[in-house]
């Protein structure tokens, strides 16, 4: 019983942690648009990457909570969702200077802001409808808008 309190402590701090950065980066993200306009979009990376970054390396646990059963989904498109996020946003240094990132920032946070709180309330068997209702409907838009974005910022 004692290890199962850990892995619930464990799995919430870890959603609560991401929550909080993903608020923080998308936070910081419109402040700064609203402050510098669209002198903010060509260093959107350098201002509030380190937090996106950190964010995106922590993501790779989640493919480790699939593989050890901790959490239940498939490998294979949580693998490619973490690391094309991490590839663009760590690895690729020509993009990080690119407008486009700003959005991408955006439209991610927003994902990862529907579904961190909706994972947490899921481990805590504390299931809200309306936060299932909105993460299940504004994802097919917002995750369509991120493909495309990603596909755009790659030329």
């Amino acid at each position: 019983m004692r290890g199962f309190y850990g892995l619930l402590t464990y799995i919430c701090v870890y959603n609560l942690l991401q929550f909080c950065g993903h608020t923080w980066v998308l936070t910081n993200t419109i402040a700064r648009f609203f402050t510098f306009g669209k002198d903010a979009l060509a260093d959107t990376f350098y201002s509030v990457g380190f937090v996106m970054s950190l964010c995106q390396l922590l993501s790779f646990l989640e493919l480790y909570h699939i593989a050890d059963g901790i959490e239940e989904a498939r490998l294979l498109p949580r693998f490619i969702h973490v690391c094309t996020r991490d590839l663009i946003v760590i690895l690729l240094e020509e993009m990080q200077s690119k407008p486009v990132v700003c959005l991408l920032f955006l439209l991610w946070n927003i994902l990862d802001l529907l579904r961190y709180p909706h994972e947490l309330l899921c481990v805590l068997e504390k299931p809200s409808t309306a936060m299932l209702w909105s993460r299940y409907t504004l994802w097919i838009p917002l995750y369509a808008l991120s493909a495309a974005t990603e596909g755009q910022s790659r030329r």
